[in-house]
């Protein structure tokens, strides 16, 4: 495969060259790789997120916030159910 870089991203690669930030123009592409495939994955997730999100909500298990007030409401709820889980765990220890 043949990649063709413009102007500015020649340049930007051979500055990072001469500052020693990258020893190779290879590096340069091994490097934007691994970062789109983070970005990649990251998003992935997230749809997955979602699809699991729109599913529970379909199935009556979820609620929906979409107010300041519900956001708060759903907030306290979280903090009081894991200091719940938590007072419960070390009991039980």
């Amino acid at each position: 495969m043949q990649v063709q870089l413009t102007d500015d991203q020649e340049a930007f690669i051979r500055q990072a060259i001469q500052t020693g930030r990258l020893q190779r123009g290879e590096d340069a592409l091994r490097e934007a790789m691994a970062l789109w495939e983070d970005c990649e994955r990251r998003r992935l997730g997230m749809l997955t997120s979602i699809q699991q999100a729109e599913t529970s909500l379909a199935s009556g298990q979820g609620r929906r916030v979409a107010t300041p007030e519900q956001v708060s409401a759903l907030v306290s709820d979280v903090k009081h159910r894991g200091m719940a889980r938590l007072a419960a765990e070390q009991n039980s220890r």
